[in-house]
Order: structure tokens, then sequence, then C-alpha cells
């Protein structure tokens, strides 16, 4: 059980953090969930509820404590390193408002895991997914509609959540169009001829009416089209395409970068047409083999042409 106090003071940081830091929804459940957990672990550590001023005063002997409960309860490495996150963001907050100093929990180490690097997709099997997705539905119009969102994640670099968030004043698409991504971060993303293409079929083909201020996506029965309709349409296309289980919507985003990156294009502008707020973000979203990186350094790193 975790005290009144506790609980008023979580409220108010998730407050703070969706209207002051733009947080989206997903980071809010996020961030209720894991301060919530470790919360509630401190009461049954204490024996009791811990109100503002028991909480000031945590120990890095609590917060082994937590961690060593959370791995034993089959937390992972890098699940226990987004919750510790949570909770350092939570007691920097906490610890302004309070006053106090929140030393013992911003110094707990977070535990190390290997990062994952996205997956990308060559160039011909994204050309393949679209393509293949197109053949999962007999629906003419359900085949316009899904080829033209997975269009989008791969010649745009949209979030399929970007994409889904159209409006039908949207349509038809212009050549350069104003995103606005996480935190409510906006950025300006070219189109290109095929995505524009692709989803003036879509509104040729779509039996519903596209209202200026509804959803430009639908699903069969008119409302907002979900992400699982997609997920789903691609995994049905991997299966026919030999493609492994990476080949998502989110896999199309993370091929833009790469695409754009091996044919010459420069981290800092695909930062910005991805919307990135760190560039250590898009590094991990590309990948550049040696060989391309090798022929860069000889062509244009000044020691490289001293013979």
């Amino acid at each position: 059980m975790i005290s009144p106090a506790a609980r008023d003071a979580l409220q108010g940081w998730l407050e703070h953090q969706k209207s002051l830091k733009g947080a989206t929804q997903n980071t809010l459940t996020a961030y209720t969930g894991d301060v919530t957990e470790f919360l509630a672990f401190i009461t049954g550590h204490k024996g009791e509820p811990q109100g503002l001023s028991a909480l000031s005063q945590i120990t890095i002997g609590d917060m082994r404590s937590w961690m060593a409960n959370s791995r034993n309860t089959g937390v992972g490495p890098r699940s226990l390193a987004r919750k510790l996150s949570a909770v350092k963001v939570f007691y920097r907050w906490l610890a302004a408002r309070e006053g106090f100093e929140p030393t013992a929990v911003l110094l707990t180490r977070s535990p190390k895991f290997t990062q994952k690097l996205p997956r990308p997709l060559a160039v011909d099997a994204a050309r393949d997914m679209i393509e293949t997705v197109e053949m999962q539905s007999l629906e003419p119009w359900v085949a316009a509609r899904d080829t033209a969102v997975v269009t989008l994640l791969w010649g745009c670099g949209l979030r399929i959540s970007e994409a889904l968030g159209l409006l039908g004043r949207d349509a038809p698409l212009p050549q350069v169009m104003r995103i606005v991504g996480k935190g409510g971060k906006e950025r300006i993303v070219p189109v290109v001829d095929a995505a524009r293409d692709a989803v003036s079929a879509y509104t040729k083909a779509c039996p519903h009416i596209l209202n200026d201020d509804g959803p430009l996506f639908r699903g069969v029965r008119g409302g907002a089209l979900s992400p699982r309709a997609i997920q789903k349409a691609m995994a049905a296309a991997r299966m026919q395409l030999g493609l492994p289980a990476s080949a998502t919507p989110h896999a199309m985003r993370h091929s833009f970068a790469t695409h754009l990156l091996n044919a010459g294009g420069d981290l800092r502008t695909i930062q910005e047409l991805l919307g990135h707020a760190s560039l250590s973000t898009t590094q991990a979203y590309t990948a550049v083999d040696t060989a391309r990186l090798l022929d860069v350094y000889e062509q244009a790193h000044p020691k490289a042409q001293i013979r």
C-alpha cells in the first residue's frame, strides 16, 4: 500500500511531465507503473507506508534491495534500467519540490546490458515489403491503405503513430509536411512522390468520408485505423518474403534512416528528419557497413590523402 502523500506526489509529478515536459501517454503509463512498483516495494521493505519525509531518507541499501528484488522476480537488465531511470526522474522532481538531496537514488548505478541495435531492411527487402503488403487484403481500398501507410514509414521516416495521426485535411499530401512527434517536437519532412501517390490512390479508393478533422487512415468500419492492422499486414507479408520477425513497421523507419545514410546523407540532417532530440539516438537507428565508412574516410579525411 502506498501512502496518500506518496500517491499525491506521484500524481503531481505525472501532471508535471504531461503539461510541462510534453510526455506522451505511453510514457506516462510506463512512468506510472514503474514508480508505483518502486513505492510499493519500499512500503513492504520498510514495513509501513512511506510518507514524503521517509521517502527523502531512502538509502543506497534500499535501492540495492529494490533492484535485487526486481531481478529475482524476472525483470531483465534493460527493463530494470528503464525503471531506475523513471524513479530517478521522479526523485529529481520530488527533491526539488520538497527540498532534500536525492543522492542515494541518483547515485544508484544502472545495470549493464547489451544495446540491441535496430535491424533495418535492405533496400530490395523494403520495396518487396511494400509490394507484398498490398497483397494481404482482398479489399482494394484496404490494400491501397496499407500500402500508403507503409510507404510513409519508409519514404518519410514517420513513426507509425505519426502516420496514423494524419488528418483528412492533410490529403493530398504536400511536398513538405510539418509533423508533430514525441514530446510535441515539430519537424519538417519532405514527402517523396511515391508516398504522395500512394496516399492519393488510397483516398480515391476509400469508401468512407474523410472529414478534415477526422483521421486520414480508416479501419474497415470507418473508425481510426489501429496500428495493429498494419502490424498484422506486415507480419503476413514478411512470412511470405521469408523476412525475420524484426521486419516491423518501426523497422521501416530504421530503414529510412540507414538508406539515407548509405546514400550519403549526414547524421545531423537525418536527425532532424527523424525528430530525434539526441544525435546518439539517430546513430543507433542507422547501420552503415564498414566498407562504406572506410571509403568515406579515404575520400574525406586529410590524413588519408598523405602518401
